[in-house]
């Protein structure tokens, strides 16, 4: 999962980057309203945070501007303003949840759980494909009822595939959804993780897990 943290407090958006990190999680940050605007437009999210109060530009404008582009990632709207019409004038805007603050970094995972399970039409977190049941609440993948032991990169690439299920997923379009913004494209390791992820699907499920992927059409492929 990749997520785009729009906020101007450095100190709270380091300790929100440490928390969602700590779950997994990818993050980016931008400090001003414009950098943010781009980098939501420009790059691919599971989910955007966006503060309001913003030293350039105010949060509204950049999620009217990002709805009127046709940019659907996810957003919640996180800021002091916890007036009962501003929540309204943001929901109203096309953002999809309010999180008032202070708040707690257990309540906003689950928030940003929740609102990726609706953007991609789940009422249940769990994915379930043939033998295959990704869990991503915890983290959790099995095959024919194994339990397949996967790194986090590994996971998260897997994820990735099963959410873009039935489409091939590109390298280009995983690199997005797992890495941050200061993953090199010309690196090895993408590869390499995607490797590790072959060798243990292929051995935790005698290479049937492997077939069925690859006849699904959600292969990782090039």
């Amino acid at each position: 999962m990749r997520v785009l943290i729009i906020e101007d407090n450095q100190e709270l958006s380091t300790s929100m980057k440490a928390g969602l990190e700590q779950e997994k999680i990818s993050v980016d940050l931008a400090y001003t309203g414009i950098a943010g605007e781009e980098k939501a437009f420009v790059n691919s999210y599971d989910a955007i945070l966006l503060d309001l109060n913003l030293p350039d530009k105010d949060g509204l404008e950049i999620l009217s501007f990002l709805r009127q582009s046709k940019v659907e990632t996810p957003i919640i709207i996180i800021t002091a303003r916890d007036e009962i019409q501003e929540r309204a004038k943001g929901l109203d805007f096309g953002a999809d949840d309010y999180l008032v603050k202070p708040f707690d970094l257990l309540e906003l995972n689950a928030r940003l759980r929740a609102i990726i399970r609706r953007f991609y039409g789940r009422t249940t977190p769990q994915i379930t494909i043939g033998k295959l049941v990704v869990n991503p609440v915890c983290r959790q993948v099995i095959y024919d009822q194994k339990v397949i032991s996967l790194k986090p990169k590994e996971y998260d690439i897997l994820l990735c595939i099963v959410e873009n299920y039935p489409a091939i997923v590109p390298i280009a379009k995983i690199a997005e959804h797992v890495y941050d913004d200061d993953f090199d494209p010309s690196s090895s390791v993408l590869r390499v993780h995607m490797a590790r992820l072959k060798k243990k699907l292929a051995d935790a499920a005698d290479r049937e897990l492997l077939k069925n992927i690859r006849s699904k059409g959600y292969q990782i492929c090039d």
